[in-house]
């Protein structure tokens, strides 16, 4: 036995060897090729750990093609994002972008809410009916009235964390982001107080998601938003009308054949 084992001990100490330097295998695929995005934005892109990479997947395909745009062309400022697209062209940015929004994957349940019961009253408010007062149209108005998107251009905003919808505002406060004019999210954001902000995202960021999360289509009828254990609510004053943003509305260029 002891013989044996020394004949083949150098074999097996070969196989291992051989086997430890041999490359990855690759895939040419779409996935594959876009692991650096799914190294901050999760797996699949469901979601970074830490609040601030977005989920990106089953987003309208519109909708993050012209993120990426604005990433590439600097109307939206992250230096780790312009870095990876500086060199890609339109085809190929609209590649990734229909591979992300292709893939139908699981929503996390959304946090807890923390916030104190009038916070989210207005943040209901402000998110389904809006503040004439203030001239804010409501988020339903524009991104559904699931308020989980409209394909192709507009996202979703459930399921998003606290942190990043928080930013998202501060960031079109600030002029940190902006669109193609009419940049309307830039407008609505510096109407909203803080205190406004600070309930919308409370109010969005512990919202549950629908049976169907899937963004709607422009030409769907619309669906009442119903809450747990309550009757659907409809606004209490007209909303006005929805604002044309520059970004969402962007027309799609035909893809690559």
């Amino acid at each position: 036995m002891r013989g044996l084992l020394r004949l083949l001990l150098p074999a097996l100490l070969c196989a291992c060897a051989t086997a430890a330097a041999a490359p990855a295998s690759f895939q040419d695929t779409m996935a594959q090729r876009t692991l650096a995005c799914t190294s901050c934005h999760g797996k699949e892109g469901r979601a970074g750990p830490d609040g601030y990479y977005p989920r990106i997947a089953g987003k309208p395909v519109g909708y993050l093609y012209n993120q990426l745009l604005h990433f590439r062309d600097g109307r939206r400022n992250y230096g780790l994002m312009a870095g990876l697209l500086e060199t890609l062209s339109d085809d190929y940015l609209l590649q990734i972008a229909q591979h992300f929004a292709a893939l139908d994957l699981p929503y996390a349940a959304p946090h807890r809410a923390t916030a104190a019961p009038e916070v989210l009253e207005r943040g209901r408010a402000l998110a389904l009916q809006g503040d004439a007062e203030r001239r804010v149209p409501a988020c339903a108005s524009c991104h559904g009235k699931a308020l989980t998107g409209v394909t192709p251009n507009i996202p979703g905003l459930l399921g998003l964390p606290r942190d990043y919808l928080n930013a998202q505002l501060g960031a079109w406060r600030t002029g940190q982001r902006r669109a193609l004019a009419p940049d309307c999210m830039a407008e609505i954001a510096r109407r909203l107080a803080p205190d406004d902000v600070n309930a919308v995202t409370a109010w969005l960021a512990a919202e549950p998601l629908p049976a169907n999360p899937k963004p709607v289509s422009a030409d769907a009828p619309a669906t009442p938003r119903r809450g747990k254990g309550r009757k659907a609510q409809a606004p209490a004053t007209p909303e006005p009308p929805p604002m044309r943003c520059g970004s969402a509305h962007a027309a799609l260029p035909e893809p690559a054949r």
